[in-house]
């Protein structure tokens, strides 16, 4: 049985609206698109960083949660073209988008795609090597019970790699990169997609605990934090970590 550590109250999830499943539902069929333009494409690069962090080996077996069109699944599956990968997902739209995009790359061989939640995850302790999730957890409602399900379904010793939206606070390009998420992001993405639901976007990122709180956070969730590296002047970062000794 996993031991809860004690949780800050700064981890209390302010900036996600509830049914960010339907809500990503919207915006399923273009949201490849959308991510390109508006990280000018930077988001691929971190997706690669993300990869690394697993040490992935043939024998692997991975998770990746909140797997939306399956981007982040793929990358994985084509670094390591033995690596069995899981994909977890609470949009039906969005999976549909990533079946597609599997089935056309023929890796449906190495990837099982399934609808649900990073809250309480239908997998047995320790059956993942490593665990990863790209621009998710800033939308789960409950993000230590997320996180404490990632270090009971991760092996020992294995790594778990967050990568996640930020807002930069400081320095001139930080200010650049300020406007373009309270500006440029909710504009072009309503443009481009029909959508007010982009504005969602500035406003979790504005919500989501700065970089030390987080990972003290997950720290507070049987996670034993290894790195965590600020991506292209602070607009993304990369959280690395193994379950602690208390999972």
């Amino acid at each position: 049985m996993t031991k809860q550590s004690p949780v800050p109250t700064a981890a209390v999830n302010e900036g996600v609206r509830e049914g960010s499943g339907q809500m990503f539902d919207g915006i399923a069929d273009r949201y490849d698109l959308l991510n390109r333009i508006i990280s000018l494409g930077i988001d691929q690069r971190w997706r690669k960083k993300t990869v690394a962090a697993l040490l992935l080996a043939p024998s692997h077996r991975v998770l990746d949660l909140a797997t939306g069109t399956a981007d982040l699944a793929m990358m994985v599956a084509r670094t390591e073209p033995r690596v069995q990968g899981a994909e977890v997902d609470p949009s039906k739209k969005m999976l549909a988008v990533g079946d597609r995009k599997i089935t056309e790359s023929a890796l449906g061989n190495q990837i099982t795609l399934i609808e649900g939640n990073a809250e309480s995850l239908p997998f047995t302790d320790s059956s993942f090597d490593s665990v990863c999730m790209a621009f998710g957890i800033r939308n789960v409602p409950d993000r230590p019970k997320a996180l404490r399900e990632m270090a009971r379904i991760t092996k020992p010793g294995g790594r778990i790699a967050i990568l996640e939206l930020a807002e930069p606070k400081q320095g001139v390009m930080g200010g650049l990169a300020r406007f373009h998420v309270h500006s440029v992001v909710p504009w072009l993405g309503s443009l481009l997609s029909g959508s007010a639901e982009y504005r969602y976007l500035q406003r979790s990122i504005a919500a989501f605990p700065d970089a030390p709180e987080f990972a003290k956070l997950m720290s507070a969730c049987n996670l034993k934090m290894l790195s965590v590296e600020p991506l292209t002047f602070g607009v993304a970062t990369l959280y690395v970590a193994t379950p602690s000794k208390e999972s």
